[in-house]
């Protein structure tokens, strides 16, 4: 068992550590502010080439894998998990075709996502339909050499400002099998951001509602050529990228507590460093051995993706990755906020920024209850087994 990282590794973390201290670190505080998408995160990733790591080569991108997703991830969240989110992203709204697509597909949409030349977004969560993935109600009727599709999709991450987007939609609305992805260009008629969300936290990437009236897109279109595809293709697209929401909270979480340690260090209480007083060092050693544990199943889970290991026999490790992490960035960013005292509840400190983030964590991409209950079925099926 190899802990090393590969040159390869190594490289791409430290080229997202000098892009997260040169660009996204001076600039956290005012994207959350103002709540604006931060283009220049998005093009200085374009120019270090990070948009692209699990996209294949043969379309612009660097085929590097998910471990080297989640390094340059981590380094990036440390200042601000929308940098995270954008990185994310650029997978999520791709795997499915990357699983599924035809060769042309994968040139035609991929592509111009590994290159940085087009923004996209994966369009699966409805408003009567999150967890639930079964009961989708976006509609995909055939017509002639078209499918008109006719639904709508919430709290799409980086929808409001996407060039293109892969949705999900029936073909037969009774039938959960009939579930189909298409690919849909955002400047086509009957497509609409209906509305912008308010949110709590990671205010950089704007998340939306996205209405499909009538949109009429080639049969050409629907991932893989034909209808059908299932639960298999949102599920293995989810699957692939469960560790790396993981990787957004361990570098959260290493922000936060380097930012209080330091914080720590130099605050005077009781006659010397807050520092050196027991209580505050217990909570630094319990953070730390938090961030480690977590660190841990969140690369095991990326290599165990990168071997191919992400199927629904594999699913149950990937959420246990993806829940002790985000859950773990929650407690981390409470632990840290609470050293700093009323100074740590102010806007002044990244904290209070860090720990509004942190929450979205446990939601995005299958709550920590979906995860329990995928990690219990494995349980009861043996899947998982410690006898």
């Amino acid at each position: 068992m190899d802990f090393d990282l590969s040159e390869e590794h190594q490289l791409i973390q430290q080229t997202a550590r000098r892009v997260a201290r040169e660009v996204v670190a001076p600039r956290a505080a005012e994207v959350d502010a103002k709540g604006e998408y931060p283009e220049d995160y998005f093009q200085a990733f374009k120019a270090a080439d990070l948009l692209g790591i699990t996209l294949p080569v043969e379309v612009g991108g660097s085929n590097a894998g998910t471990l080297a997703l989640t390094l340059a991830i981590e380094e990036v969240a440390k200042y601000d998990c929308s940098a995270g989110l954008m990185l994310l992203l650029s997978s999520l709204s791709t795997h499915t075709v990357k699983f599924f697509g035809t060769d042309d597909q994968k040139s035609s949409y991929i592509g111009p996502v590994a290159r940085g030349e087009k923004k996209a977004a994966f369009c699966l969560t409805e408003p009567d339909a999150g967890s639930d993935v079964a009961n989708l109600q976006t509609r995909a009727r055939r017509d002639g050499d078209d499918y008109v599709i006719t639904g709508q999709k919430c709290y799409i991450s980086g929808g409001p400002n996407a060039d293109q987007v892969v949705v999900f939609a029936k073909t037969d609305p009774t039938d959960p099998s009939s579930l189909s992805a298409f690919l849909v260009d955002t400047s086509l008629d009957g497509f609409e951001v209906t509305s912008i969300d308010r949110k709590m936290g990671v205010r950089g990437i704007p998340t939306g509602v996205l209405t499909f009236d009538e949109v009429r897109v080639p049969a050409a279109n629907i991932v893989g050529g034909n209808e059908g595809l299932g639960m298999r293709a949102p599920l293995a697209t989810l699957n692939s990228l469960r560790p790396v929401v993981g990787a957004r909270a361990v570098g959260l979480a290493e922000g936060a507590l380097h930012y209080a340690l330091e914080f720590a260090r130099e605050r005077k209480s009781f006659g010397g460093p807050l520092i050196n007083l027991q209580a505050i060092q217990m909570k630094f050693a319990e953070m730390a051995i938090d961030i480690e544990a977590a660190r841990t199943l969140v690369y095991q889970g990326s290599w165990m993706i990168d071997n191919g290991r992400f199927g629904p026999e594999h699913g149950h490790m990937l959420s246990v990755a993806k829940a002790y992490a985000t859950e773990m960035g929650n407690r981390v960013a409470s632990e840290a906020l609470q050293v700093l005292g009323g100074q740590g509840y102010m806007m002044d400190h990244p904290l209070e920024r860090h720990y509004r983030d942190a929450r979205q964590l446990m939601i995005v991409e299958g709550t920590s209850e979906i995860q329990r209950l995928i990690i219990s079925r494995a349980l009861t099926n043996r899947t998982l087994n410690y006898a």
